[in-house]
């Protein structure tokens, strides 16, 4: 079995939760930007949780994926089609003939994440199939899919065959067979401002205090230039009590830098290893999901929290995600 790129989209990659282990070789973690999205969609469909997926980014592929096949569809809504007719997200899709997949108009959010059940038959560099451009490595030959590729599809996993068993059960007509139930994940981008939740960081204290309470009052909008690596913001610019000068330390998935031109800096999946900026905030782990579904010119608002309470949040989202596991498992018995 088979997945087949008819067109590649503007930016399709195979990622996972990314390459963990090697930063102090100077070798980026990298992988999914929707990690939360990622997992569920390789959950539904009975893989393990951090086995790669394509990233889809804007504007989708076309794909052909042989039958047979489970899939499901996470994270972003871009209007996706299995020969020609809308199919819903968050759930497991059975095909039941040979499929096209295809995309359409973004609804909302940016990045979506497709799973099939068995995952990606391709190696693994560094612990990670994970793709990370600038080296070329990971995923498909270190780069975007392109027209003509073809992605060989894994064995499928007892929990995958149940699940196919229960779909084939209920005997729909059509090219597939979509489950009834499905998972809470949803992607809301406010169409004015989108509130994010963050803690303080290790400079948050040498910020002016006029500074800090623009940087919360106001919005910021996300600057054409962002990729991910990070998200530059436009809003008013960071001031310091002092002048500070730093040895680069560790930086993480959701740190927020400010340079020496005031501007924020919000870094992401491809972030560098370290950082050499003043850390004002992080976002908490609970917020990532929602943050990385904004596009170029999207403004977001910053709501400070504890780092307690930003704990809590996140534990509840795992405590979600073992819940779902073990009930999957039990449908697909």
């Amino acid at each position: 079995m088979s997945i087949t790129v008819l067109t590649p989209g503007l930016l399709t990659t195979i990622q996972d939760k990314g390459r963990y282990g090697y930063q102090k070789y100077g070798v980026i973690v990298s992988g999914a930007m929707d990690i939360y999205s990622m997992k569920l969609a390789n959950i539904v469909v009975g893989n393990d949780e951090n086995e790669g997926v394509f990233e889809i980014t804007f504007m989708g592929p076309s794909l052909k994926i042989s039958r047979g096949n489970l899939i499901s569809i996470t994270g972003a809504d871009l209007s996706p089609t299995i020969n020609d007719k809308k199919i819903p997200l968050e759930r497991p899709i059975y095909l039941n003939e040979d499929s096209i997949l295809k995309f359409g108009r973004g609804v909302n959010g940016c990045r979506c994440y497709l799973a099939v059940a068995g995952g990606f038959d391709i190696p693994s560099f560094m612990g990670s199939k994970s793709t990370y451009l600038r080296a070329k490595i990971g995923g498909k030959d270190g780069r975007a899919l392109r027209k003509d590729d073809v992605i060989e599809i894994g064995h499928k996993g007892n929990v995958s065959l149940g699940i196919i068993n229960k779909l084939k059960q209920i005997h729909e007509s059509g090219s597939f067979t979509s489950a009834k139930w499905y998972v809470k994940n949803p992607v809301n981008i406010d169409d004015n401002v989108t509130n994010i939740r963050v803690f303080e960081d290790r400079q948050f204290k040498d910020v002016k205090e006029e500074s800090l309470d623009k940087f919360f009052s106001s919005s910021f909008s996300i600057d054409v230039k962002s990729d991910r690596m990070g998200y530059r913001l436009n809003g008013p610019k960071i001031q310091f009590k002092r002048s500070i000068e730093m040895i680069s330390g560790e930086v993480s998935f959701g740190t927020i830098q400010v340079p020496p031109d005031g501007n924020p800096i919000l870094l992401l999946a491809d972030r560098a290893t370290a950082g050499g900026y003043p850390k004002i905030a992080h976002v908490a782990l609970c917020d990532i999901h929602k943050l990385v579904q904004l596009k170029p010119s999207d403004r977001v608002k910053f709501q400070k929290i504890s780092l307690e309470e930003s704990e809590s949040l996140y534990l509840k989202q795992q405590k979600y995600i073992a819940e779902l596991k073990r009930s999957i498992k039990l449908i697909s018995i």
